[in-house]
């Protein structure tokens, strides 16, 4: 079993005094502050160079299959491999929980998927599993295709609620961005009570590239380390980022679309280029019992009561922020890795981000 050095000390962007955006985030600063969501990893490094994964999103305790929830996708950038989209985007809702992997294991996550969903409904005759990509070949040997059903099914058997893990885990083993080791990460923001008191959260899995930019410092800039530093298309920006957004605000599959669109402002806030290699999806479904669709409501005529439109506006801000610092927070908690070619992928250096936010005459982080 292969195991790189062992990793410096790393922190949450929060960790380090550097706070983005201006709603509060949940205790947990997780897309799991979204009471009944569960995320599940398993990791694999193995000699010579696998450095892959799943990551598994469980929209609540129950039959997800069943008792099936509202979802909504956004598409910034379809250069990507997403299977089951079209399905929820004609329906408007998630029959399975939602799995994430590298680009040539989408096929048997898929099957560990389908395998876990039948064990749990032996009537079902058709499942529509719902698995995204991003392609960590740069590091990880993904020609190896090691990835089983099985390593999908230990990741939904890991899923828990509380702290998330972040950084070099499940489908973030190894995805790098900006040119820096990236990985998983999560962020959440919960609403005033005089404006519902609902809370978002994301799980990002984050692989692409741009100018990098940490709570609107250059920090790309500041380093010459970026898209374009030598007015040439290495093709460093391409890529690819899949966010998961929860949330307990009642909403609609449509409105749920509408927020998961909000995840490419945040993605946009740290410095994506969004280049035409990169696959970039949001998928976003709530949690409400008011809006879930069981099975008697699937066979007789309902109203759900959900948020008017007037109301989503404060959620989608909350989507934007939390996509922004679920980014940062994978970069900052992942550690150096050792790519299956030999090369070295560097962690996104921490001290940098207080360099700047000193120099942006903020003061050094922790000192308010």
């Amino acid at each position: 079993m292969f195991r790189d050095p062992p990793p410096p000390f790393r922190r949450r962007l929060r960790e380090l005094g550097i706070v983005p955006g201006i709603l509060a985030p949940g205790p947990l600063n997780a897309i799991t502050d979204v009471s009944d969501v569960l995320v599940g990893h398993e990791t694999l490094m193995v000699e010579p160079g696998l450095r892959t994964g799943v990551s598994a999103v469980l929209p609540h305790r129950g039959n997800v299959f069943e008792d099936r929830v509202p979802a909504g996708v956004a598409i910034g950038n379809g250069f990507g491999k997403f299977v089951g989209l079209t399905q929820v985007q004609e329906l408007g809702e998630l029959e399975t929980p939602v799995l994430l992997t590298n680009t040539l294991s989408v096929a048997p996550a898929m099957q560990g998927l389908v395998e876990w969903t039948l064990a749990r409904n032996p009537q079902a005759l058709s499942v529509n599993a719902v698995v995204g990509e991003t392609n960590d070949g740069v590091v990880n040997d993904i020609r190896a295709r090691a990835l089983t059903p099985e390593h999908a099914l230990r990741a939904l058997a890991a899923a828990r609620g509380g702290p998330v893990q972040e950084g070099c885990v499940g489908a973030g083993t190894g995805t790098v961005a900006f040119g820096w080791k990236a990985g998983m990460g999560t962020s959440s923001r919960v609403l005033p009570a005089s404006l519902g008191g609902h809370t978002v959260g994301v799980l990002a899995q984050v692989n692409f590239g741009g100018v990098l930019q940490v709570a609107g410092l250059p920090v790309g800039q500041r380093t010459g380390r970026h898209y374009l530093r030598g007015e040439l298309d290495r093709g460093d920006a391409d890529g690819s980022v899949v966010f998961i957004l929860a949330t307990d605000a009642p909403l609609s599959d449509r409105n749920l679309r509408r927020l998961a669109g909000r995840a490419f402002l945040g993605l946009g806030r740290t410095g994506s280029a969004m280049s035409s290699g990169s696959g970039d999806y949001a998928l976003a479904f709530s949690t409400a019992q008011a809006v879930r669709r069981t099975p008697p409501r699937r066979g007789a005529p309902w109203t759900p009561l959900e948020l008017p439109n007037d109301l989503v506006s404060p959620l989608f801000l909350a989507a934007i922020e939390a996509a922004e610092e679920a980014i940062l927070n994978a970069l900052c908690m992942a550690v150096p890795v050792t790519t299956h070619d030999g090369q070295q992928i560097e962690a996104l250096p921490l001290e940098l981000l207080a360099d700047a936010w000193a120099a942006a005459g903020r003061g050094r982080p922790g000192q308010g």
